[in-house]
Formats: structure tokens, C-alpha cells, sequence
């Protein structure tokens, strides 16, 4: 399965706040959401992906469900992202449909060794910059932690910025090797971000298959 270079996490206060979110990403032509909503009993978050589910469904756009992947195999989501404190990929794995993805989030170069070894689909590798909607911020990346990262682990598994990125940020961070990028506040704030972000990751891969093609 093909990862998409454009995830959209979903942000709202409430579960109508982000299915509403989630309905504009997609109208917008997000490929990917990640479901996301901490601080809700099991029960309402069933409810909420199944709800996404039938969004994300009308679209053809991909759900992953942030952290519960027993909810994303009830629900047969595309798949599962797992944080630093989440659930180990492995035993995730063993729960989960075959066809269904596995993302990760890293913040070190070991970080990122470990998840290979643990046969993730692809790597959310963060914070790219400070920003306010995590708490017990881990070390801040950047550009230059970006391409340190990427170039020690010369993998194939594809590996996606987030954190505060913005549309300015996009040429630069695809220059440092990692395949494409997550996105929650600067598209909440502006759904035609979209578009712009699609743009920018789609023009790199151009880019990419007139060098190959030389």
C-alpha cells in the first residue's frame, strides 16, 4: 500500500468538531486523516470512527485511528497510528487485519531503528517545530535533525514530518529525505491549505521521476 505524502490530523474540541473538520479535509481532497481525540471513553470513540469511517468511506479518502487498534480492526480502517506511549507495534500487528497499515511516531534516530525492526509501514518523525498541541514536547527536529536522521537510516520505509509544518516548510523538508508530511493546525485553520500542500508534494515527486527518467 501506497502512503500518502499528505496526512491530515484531525483536531476539534468535541467529536461533532471533528467530524465536521473531518468532512471539510476531505471535501478539500485530504488522501489520508488520522482520527485523533484524546481525553473520550472507549465507547464515544467507537462511535466517532465509525462515524469518520462513513465520511472518510463517501470520499474514498483513508482513515487511520490514532492509537486504539482494536477499534481500528472493529471498524476496518485502513489502519493504526501508534505514539511514543501507545501500543508496540507487534503486538498491534497481531490484532490487526493483514491488508491494514501501521504508522508510528519517532523522535530519535533509535527511535526510528526500532520501528523498522518492528516492521512499521511508515515513521511520523516529530516535532518539526515547537508547537502547543502536545504536551511533553520532544526534542525539536527541524531541517537539520530531518536529514541527519534520514541519511544515517538509508530505509525504504517511508517516513512523514510533523509538527507545526507550514506550506513554507515543504520544499525544504522533502529536500532532507523524509517522503511527506502530517498536518493538523495549519489546515484546521484553512481547509484550502490543501490544496496547496498537494501541490507542493506532488510537484517533488515530478521532480523526482524526471531525474530517474534522464
Amino acid at each position: 500500500m501506497i502512503i500518502p505524502k499528505l496526512h491530515y490530523i484531525s483536531q476539534g474540541s468535541s467529536p461533532k468538531e471533528v467530524l465536521e473538520n473531518i468532512q471539510k479535509a476531505c471535501t478539500s481532497g485530504t488522501e489520508l486523516v488520522q482520527l485523533r481525540l484524546k481525553n473520550i471513553s472507549e465507547k464515544k470513540f467507537l462511535k466517532l470512527a465509525k462515524e469518520a469511517r462513513e465520511i472518510t468511506s463517501h470520499f474514498q479518502t483513508r482513515l487511520i485511528i490514532n492509537d486504539h487498534y482494536k477499534i481500528a480492526k472493529a471498524i476496518k480502517a485502513d489502519g493504526v497510528h501508534l505514539g511514543k506511549t501507545d501500543s508496540c507495534p507487534t503486538l498491534a500487528r497481531k490484532h490487526l487485519y493483514t491488508w491494514q497499515i501501521i504508522g508510528a511516531t519517532a523522535n530519535t534516530l533509535q527511535d526510528c531503528e526500532t520501528l523498522i525492526i518492528k516492521e512499521v509501514d511508515y515513521i511520523s518523525l516529530s516535532p518539526f517545530r515547537d508547537t502547543t498541541t502536545k504536551d511533553n514536547i520532544s526534542l525539536v527536529l527541524g531541517l537539520s535533525g530531518y536529514t541527519a536522521i534520514t541519511e544515517a537510516l538509508k530505509t525504504e520505509t517511508p517516513i512523514i514530518g510533523f509538527g507545526g509544518i507550514t506550506t513554507e516548510d515543504v520544499t525544504d523538508i522533502l529536500k532532507t529525505g523524509v517522503s511527506g508530511i502530517a498536518v493538523s493546525g495549519e489546515i484546521t485553520r484553512d481547509f484550502n491549505t490543501i490544496k496547496t500542500f498537494n501541490q507542493l508534494l506532488n510537484a517533488s515527486s515530478t521532480e523526482e521521476q524526471r531525474h530517474t527518467f534522464k
